[in-house]
Parts: structure tokens; sequence; C-alpha cells
């Protein structure tokens, strides 16, 4: 533990204990956003030192250390300095000691600017090494039914972190330096006090209590909105270049906003071109391009009781300070939320960058999805506004990459998404074998139309968007299920998987229970417990692979059947394949 700071005597140790104390804590509070859970304990014991450096400059520095049942935090406090002005944080020294070598899932993102989109991969701890920039969550397979997660939370005024290793075969951390610093060159500038983020090692029998827990919300603060009763998570139609070159044009996003109305979605999102020009100093995010007129798609849209979300790129959004006029114009429009894009940073300004966003969306009532993002880091807890982002290697991929797999996608629900929300626009309904798949336009995708619809189970975003064009979903097999499916849930609960071979999640809505299974490239059942409910009898829903979804991946197999709590139901499915269910009392 530890700092290196610029023009100062690292802080490294040789401290004196001015005072120590130990709290419990412990509440349930009702998120705003539930993304898993309905009501959230959030139970700790607490360590606070006081540290104060024996000789030298005498400066202070306080820690803090938390223990959960699902995993344990630590965070410190930095204090100002007798000069005035700035101190300059180049190195912090957090290390992690992870005996052995246990298997891990690595992300690498090719360096500190990015926009977090890449493959994990399954390597031993020791893959890395002094010059490696590892993403997170990183997840490890300890062994002796031990899983264990490194991330962090409540990331503010201060820069994420990435993984690297040292010599002494520690786990190291790797702040991002400010823009236009060298690796080893300022990270951290701060005049005030500052608290790092928590440090978090998220840690569990199985994968599912990661996945199951909420850790990373329970370490933020409690909602900032005085009346949040504005924000409406949902389902979004989206006319993104994905499924098709969709022309910015009054036809178009009127055929999107019929899509939403007729599937019973919220919202509509209107993407780029929308107005005109973007990343250029003649970009005017206040007005739109000639050949459409927003106060008509607005009101057409409240005539299908569709609300409208709108894209952004970054850049314009800051330009002179646009935002400001922006936001409240988009109030008075009628506007629900924005999208903003290709930020690609996590240094910190970028950082302090989002929570200026975020409260200016939050003062105008915008819900806020974030592309080219970082990985969340629990703020949906206390400003439940920013209620999705990317930060992840998402279907779009499937247009222009050969990356996209069975196995990637369930790798997702162990290791991304431990972090929180994803916005990986799911909803493709051109469903091919891996040896029809190409790159193309409207876009396709190797896996089944089941599983598919699973994704909307598994992977946990409060606004989820929709990639694929209105002719490829209305009316298709597996439609009445996203009809169906909500975006927030009452309870969770992992049933079953490995990162990579399959992932089974079970999450309730009410009094229904939705079931989503995710499967890899091979062929394969897998046998599920059904004691999530009360004792009784029920009925299920399904939609499953047919026989012949190994060749023709776009048909389901549709049936009811009744069941009981504690019943055993053997799942089947098609080499990247999938298995949704809907369980309800008779």
């Amino acid at each position: 533990m530890g700092f290196e700071l610029k023009n100062e005597d690292a802080m490294t140790g040789n401290f004196n204990i001015l005072d120590q104390s130990i709290r419990n804590f412990n509440e349930k509070w009702i998120p705003v956003v539930r993304s898993k859970h309905a009501e959230i304990i959030n139970n700790y014991s607490e360590l606070k030192l006081i540290l104060q450096e024996k000789s030298g400059p005498m400066r202070q520095m306080e820690l803090h250390v938390r223990a959960y049942n699902d995993g344990a935090a630590f965070r410190y406090k930095l204090l100002r300095s007798p000069v005035v002005g700035d101190r300059q944080i180049v190195k912090e020294l957090t290390s992690f000691s992870i005996p052995g070598d246990p298997k891990a899932w690595i992300v690498e993102y090719g360096g500190y600017a990015s926009s977090n989109e890449s493959e994990f991969f399954e390597h031993p701890l020791s893959y890395l090494n002094e010059k490696s920039i590892a993403g997170m969550p990183m997840l490890m397979e300890y062994g002796d039914n031990c899983w264990v997660a490194i991330t962090e939370a409540k990331i503010e005024n201060y820069p994420a972190f990435y993984i690297g290793r040292n010599a002494s075969n520690q786990l190291i951390t790797k702040l991002v330096p400010v823009p236009g610093e060298p690796e080893d060159g300022v990270k951290v500038r701060f005049s005030d006090e500052v608290n790092t983020p928590w440090r978090v090692l998220m840690i569990g029998e199985t994968p599912g209590t990661l996945i199951e827990s909420e850790i990373i919300q329970n370490l933020n603060d409690p909602c900032a909105i005085k009346d949040p009763s504005w924000i409406k998570p949902g389902i979004s139609a989206w006319d993104h270049w994905w499924s098709g070159e969709v022309k910015m044009e009054m036809p178009v996003i009127k055929q999107y906003i019929d899509l939403a109305s007729e599937m019973g979605w919220p919202y509509m999102l209107v993407d780029w071109q929308w107005y005109g020009k973007f990343n250029s100093p003649e970009a005017d995010i206040t007005k739109w391009a000639p050949q459409i007129s927003m106060p008509e798609i607005i009101e057409y849209a409240k005539s299908k009781k569709v609300r409208i979300i709108v894209w952004l790129y970054f850049s314009d959004v800051n330009r002179n300070s646009a935002y400001k006029t922006a936001f409240p114009l988009y109030e008075k429009w009628g506007i629900a939320g924005i999208k903003i894009d290709f930020m690609d940073r996590d240094d910190q300004q970028m950082v302090n960058w989002y929570h200026d966003i975020i409260k200016c969306a939050a003062e105008n009532h915008l819900m806020l999805d974030f592309h080219g993002a970082y990985k969340p880091d629990g703020i949906i807890r206390t400003w439940p506004n920013m209620i999705t982002r990317e930060g992840l290697m998402g279907n779009e991929y499937y247009k222009f990459s050969d990356k996209m797999s069975p196995e990637h996608n369930i790798k997702l629900a162990f290791t991304r998404m431990l972090a929180g929300q994803m916005d990986y626009t799911p909803g493709a309904f051109l469903n091919v074998t891996k040896e029809q798949y190409k790159n193309q336009t409207p876009a396709i995708v190797w896996n089944t139309r089941v599983a598919e619809l699973s994704k909307f189970v598994i992977y946990e975003s409060p606004l989820t968007v929709v990639c694929d064009h209105p002719d490829n979903i209305l009316g298709k097999p597996g439609a009445d299920f996203l009809k169906i499916v909500p975006t927030v849930w009452d309870d969770i609960k992992f049933l079953s998987g490995y990162p990579g071979d399959h992932v089974a999640i079970a999450k309730r809505s009410g009094d229904k229970w939705f079931i989503g299974v995710m499967n890899n490239s091979i062929g394969k059942s897998v046998t599920l417990k059904l004691d999530l409910m009360p004792a009784g009898d029920y009925e299920a829903e399904i939609w499953a692979d047919a026989k012949n979804s190994d060749k023709e991946p776009m048909e389901i197999k549709k049936s009811t059947k009744s069941v009981k709590a504690g019943d055993e139901i053997k799942v089947t499915m098609a080499k990247n394949g999938g298995f949704v269910a809907v369980i309800k009392r008779k």
C-alpha cells in the first residue's frame, strides 16, 4: 500500500496509528433502478485507521477497510499538504498478493485509452507481466470452491486502474495517466482531500455468488436525486447502422417508433446524424438536421406512447459547454434520455467529466447511456439516471469483426457484468450457423434465436436497446418473448454454469420467474432445479432450441409445461444455442 508523489517523498509506511475505530453497519435499502434486487442488504464491518508518518513531513492518511459476506474492499483518503495547491500522484503502490497460479479471465485493451471493447481470455495468472495493462473485473478461480474478482467502486476525482504484475509476482495497480503525461508521469492532481475509489475483492464459493452480489452498489452513496420517479427503465428500439444502412429520414424513424409501439417498448433511440455533422466545430446539438423534424418525431412518438432518446458525440456535448444549453432544451422538447458516445478514456479528467454530465442530465430529467465508456462502478445507486453503459464487446461486433462467439457471450456474464450494467444491444434476429456467418449489412449473428432471447434475461441493463430492424422482429418467432421480458428485477438466482461453457440465470419480476440459459459452441443438456419458488403448482412457458436448430438457428420450439417447486427440468440446447422460460403460478 502507499503512494509515490511528484516533488514529495513517497508514502510507503513508517506510520504511527493516531486513531482506529471499528463499526458494524447493516441496512436494507430500496434501489431506484432494480438491476438485480428489489431490496438490497448492505452489511459490513469497517476498520478505519488514521495514520501519520513518524518523521519527515508528518503527513496523515486514512485507510478504510470493509469486510462483507461476499467480499472485501478498502480505500485511502489523502489530505492537503502544507503548501497550498495541487499535490500530484505518480503511482499508487497498492498490490495484491495472490498465492499460487490460479486460472484467470483476463482482458487487455492495448493501452489506457480505449472503448473497453475486447475479449476475456482464460490464462493462468502468471500470464500477466510487468508490461500488462489488464482491465477489470478480473475473475479468478482459486480452487477449493473459491472464486475471486478484482474491480473497483465509486470512482470519483480519480482515474480508473488497470492490473499489471511486478517482479515480486504481485498484481499491481496501474493508474491511468493524466492526458499528455507518460506512463510513469502524473496520474492524479488534487488540491483538496481526495478519496481513492474502493479497491474491491469480490469473493464467493461459486462464480454465481459474484453475479448475484450487490457489493459494488453498496460501496456507493445513497440516491442523490430528491425525486427520481421520472427514471423509467425499459426496452428501446434503435435506428442503427447495425441493422442496415439506415438513413436519417422521417419515414425510417417512424418505422422504428412503430416497432417500439407494437412491441410495447417505451423508447426509441434516434442515433447519429440527427443533428447533421458530428464531431465537428459546425456541429450543433440543439438543432436537428434539415431532412427531419424533431418536434414531429416527438409528437408522433407520443401518439404511440413512446418516448425518444437521442445520440450525441461527446466532443459536441463538451464544445463550448453545449450540454448546459442543450440538456434543458431536451427536457422542454420532451426527450427521455441521451446516449453519449466515443469518450474512450477513464483518466481523472474524463471521470470528472462523467460526473458533470450525469449531474446536469439529472437536473434536466434525462436518463443516460454512455458508449465508448469505461466499466460501471456502482454510481447507478447514487445517480440512477446513469442507467446503462457500453464498455464491452457487444452485438455490434458481429457486423465488422470475427471475434464474436458464444463462448465470449457467456464469459461476459462472469466477467464484465460483475461491475454492473452493460448495453450489449441484444435482439439480433438474423441467426445463422457459424459456417454461414460473415460480416455484412444487414448484420447476422452465429447463434440460435433462443440464445439471442436468453441475453434479455442474463445480461444486466435496465435500459435495454434492441439492435435489429423492425422487419426482422415483428411477427417472427421469439418476438412474443420480447413483448413480456422486463429489464428490471426483484431477485436473481444463479442456477449453473462456467465461464465459456454455459450460463443459467433465473430472475424474478413480481410473482414470475424468467429463466435464461446460454450455451457455447458444443450442444449439451443441463439440469436445472426449480427451487426458486414457494411450494405449489406452476406453469412454465418455454422457448427452446428445436431439433433442427443446429442447422436452422432461427427455429424455436414453443411449449408449456406443468411444474412444481423443487422439480428438476432438463434443458437441451443446440450448439450456439439457448433456452428461456417464464414460470408463473397456475
